[in-house]
């Protein structure tokens, strides 16, 4: 697998060492994640929003209404960048200066390309839907022409991405290792609860099993709960 592609925009600058242009890695967090934050400048005021996205591939996937300022600036062809965080631990060091955070994250540059045959638009919904809930897609009503029609969808590749990973316990000053201080990690995880069904409608009391055992992606080499 070839790696992410580095360039003078996205070498990493900032705690260097953590930085990665592992394509797998990218993947995997992405893969695992369930939202990003969008950055772009509309008319002249830089905006960054979070959306639903999924991979593709070598790609990313993002949608909305066509009316989206977001979608509508991203179909121009304007350069965008593509942040996703996963946060896995409060790191609480002796000193409050090296407390830190615990996170995996991609960031993505480029050039979104809007999608255009009805087709490819819907393999995107589909792709975004399994990301979001595995076997979701089949169990719903799927798009009509009208809603497709009013929905946009973009793609970006991932090409120019780099990968940022901070793990690991504190690292205190030497002269703070003796002081009377607990320091240490406090891990975190997205876990899901008990679903809750809809009231209204003439829904089936019976939770399907992908809702009823919902479980996030879980990566190679890490238990993921709920």
């Amino acid at each position: 697998m070839q790696p992410l592609k580095q360039t003078p925009r996205n070498t990493v600058r900032r705690v260097a060492e953590r930085g990665s242009f592992d394509r797998q890695l990218a993947y995997d967090i992405l893969d695992e994640a369930l939202i990003c934050h969008v950055a772009f400048v509309a008319d002249d005021q830089p905006m960054a929003i979070p959306t639903a996205f999924a991979r593709d591939d070598d790609q990313l996937i993002v949608h909305g209404s066509v009316a989206s300022r977001m979608l509508k600036t991203m179909s121009t062809e304007m350069p965008v960048c593509i942040t996703v965080t996963l946060l896995d631990g409060i790191v609480l060091a002796r000193s409050v200066f090296e407390s830190s955070m615990n996170y995996r994250s991609v960031v993505a540059l480029g050039t979104a390309k809007l999608v255009t045959d009805p087709a490819a638009k819907l393999a995107a919904l589909h792709q975004l839907t399994e990301h979001l809930a595995p076997g979701r897609w089949e169990d719903a009503r799927q798009p009509s022409e009208k809603e497709l029609g009013a929905t946009s969808v973009l793609t970006l590749a991932l090409e120019e991405a780099t990968v940022k990973v901070r793990k690991g316990g504190p690292k205190d000053l030497e002269k703070d290792l003796e002081r009377p201080i607990w320091a240490g990690v406090i891990p975190l995880d997205l876990a899901a609860g008990d679903p809750v069904t809809d009231p209204t409608g003439a829904g089936i009391e019976a939770v399907p099993g992908y809702a009823a055992s919902y479980q996030r992606k879980q990566p190679a080499g890490r238990a993921v709960k709920g």
